[in-house]
């Protein structure tokens, strides 16, 4: 921190600068960065510029303006939103903060961009799908330890459930505020319960009952696609292979741009290829016989349209997508279209559901900030302070969205105008729900929450850059001959299966694996 020029204000910070490097002379007392708040330096060489006050607390005497990194497109209402943060801010923490904004069409390519420049901002929106690990291992991020996160988010120190600052560690150090609201990564079904219900089945909340759901629904809805997907977006896989395939065999897929998993209770984590399972080749019976029973369109591999839109236009019977999205279009059905019943349905409820690690959402410090402490801060008001908090996601009250309760809003006249950015950095306990959240979602939600498996492998990301080319041919490989196979249209499965496994081991897949599992064994060694 700067200090007011005066001759007795230089002279104290003369003999805090002397005492602390006699202190670092003297040793560390065994624990690195424990004692200072001065972080490591980055691969870079640069380290943040931080000074603690000692027994006085943060010095907040100096107003400081914070930049702040973020994904996704500037709300309209930007300028009015922040505009009244920082009148709170200035009151807390004698600080304001601009948000600079990457907008969705272009973010992969500015974000990296921003920090090989070493532009000027002190913290940024980051996740395990947008750079975290990358920026984090090239030095973009500060590291933080258990001093600075204790001294400046006490809040968030005492709130965060041990577990997520470990998932949020890289290479056994952590650079990330990790969101402090649980996730769960496992997908849904939602299904006409009307017609569920016309003809008399039983509810659906298994592989069984869900292939009786969509054939009788086929064979008796004319016009009518009693499944819906659009593998000509790029999705390598069948839309229900996470739940047919992943869910119900407890494995986990090490990464959805290639067939490898594991077995989530093996504690060696061995990989195996999934298509050369006999899992697998049961699964292929299942989805020959829905395609064969009109389940499903013959020219479904081609299919571009927005599925849900199809379901609301009363073309289609099911779909299959994660709990929060399948609940909003829950939600939108019962607003929009009154006329139809759904309902989610689980088809895996008795296995072990995987949590998103808390790495899903959060925010870091740029390793040049000059305002690390005001920086933790904010991000501690931002997950903790409910005014604060209840601004910065939903808007103005009575605006932008309209107050249910302490735990519950419905969207007001201005919604439109703040929303679509990813405040999702600092998702925490405090989040509202949307009043018109289908409770049937939360009971399901809950249901999981008690069955979410940790283990080992949680925060494993595979590093690809020495097989870049193979995993590049195998994803080719898959679209070309596990897509149509997987949806039924090859009529001989044995040679559909040998023939996917064989142009799999040209493309590299045994390369991929083997570098795979070396990783996968280093990680697990560096755990004991």
């Amino acid at each position: 921190m700067r200090r007011k020029n005066t001759k007795f204000m230089f002279l104290l910070a003369m003999i805090v600068a002397v005492s602390a490097f006699l202190s670092a002379c003297g040793g560390n007392g065994g624990s690195t960065n424990a004692q200072t708040n001065k972080p490591a330096e980055s691969d870079s060489g640069t380290a943040a510029n931080t000074v603690k006050e000692e027994n006085t607390g943060p010095d907040l005497s100096e107003e400081v303006k914070l930049k702040m990194l973020l994904v996704g497109g500037k709300p309209a209402d930007y300028d009015e939103v922040f505009g009244e943060l920082n009148k709170l801010l200035k009151e807390k923490i004698n600080a304001t903060v601009e948000a600079e904004f990457l907008d969705w069409s272009d973010w992969t390519q500015k974000y990296p961009l921003k920090f090989a420049a070493n532009e000027d901002f002190d913290i940024a929106y980051t996740a395990n799908w947008a750079f975290y690990n990358d920026q984090a291992r090239k030095g973009g991020f500060l590291e933080l330890n258990e001093d600075l996160l204790s001294t400046y988010m006490p809040q968030t120190w005492a709130a965060m459930p041990a577990v997520s600052w470990e998932q949020a560690k890289v290479d056994g150090k952590l650079y990330m505020v990790p969101n402090n609201n649980t996730e769960v990564t496992d997908k849904v079904v939602l299904i006409r319960e009307d017609l569920r219900k016309k003809y008399n089945l039983d509810p659906v909340n298994s592989p069984e009952t869900y292939a009786n759901y969509v054939k009788t629904i086929a064979a008796n809805e004319s016009g009518f696609n009693a499944f819906g997907a659009k593998p000509a977006d790029g999705w390598k896989w069948h839309e229900l292979d996470q739940i047919l395939l992943e869910q119900q065999n407890e494995w986990n897929l090490v990464d959805y741009s290639m067939p490898l998993a594991y077995k989530l209770e093996d504690a060696s984590s061995k990989v195996f290829n999934v298509y050369d399972t006999p899992e697998f080749r049961q699964l292929l019976d299942y989805y020959k016989d829905l395609a064969d029973n009109k389940g499903w369109s013959k020219n479904i591999v081609n299919n571009k349209n927005d599925v849900w839109q199809d379901i609301k236009a009363g073309k289609t019977g099911s779909y299959a997508q994660n709990l929060g999205t399948v609940a909003f279009n829950l939600a939108e059905m019962r607003r929009d279209k009154p006329e139809y019943e759904a309902a989610i349905v689980d088809l895996t409820p008795d296995k072990k559901k995987i949590g998103a690690i808390s790495t899903q959402n959060g925010m870091a410090i740029h390793v040049t900030s000059k305002h690390v402490e005001r920086s933790l801060m904010l991000i501690d008001l931002l997950q903790n302070d409910k005014e604060i908090h209840d601004l910065t996601m939903y808007g103005i009250a009575g605006k932008h969205y309209e107050p249910v309760g302490d735990d519950k809003y419905n969207a007001g006249p201005s919604a439109a105008n703040y929303t679509g950015f990813s405040n999702w950095g600092w998702n925490s306990q405090l989040n509202r729900s949307d009043a018109s959240y289908p409770v049937e979602a939360d009971e399901i939600l809950a249901g999981w929450q008690e069955k979410v498996y940790h283990f080992p492998l949680e925060t494993f990301v595979f590093d690809d850059s020495k097989v870049k080319n193979e995993v590049a041919n195998v994803g080719n490989v898959m679209l070309r001959y596990a897509i149509p196979l997987e949806y039924g249209l090859i009529a001989d499965l044995d040679k559909g299966q040998e023939e996917l496994n064989k142009q799999l081991k040209s493309a590299g897949i045994d390369k991929i694996q083997t570098e795979l599992q070396t990783q996968i064994d280093a990680f697990l060694a560096a755990l004991q």
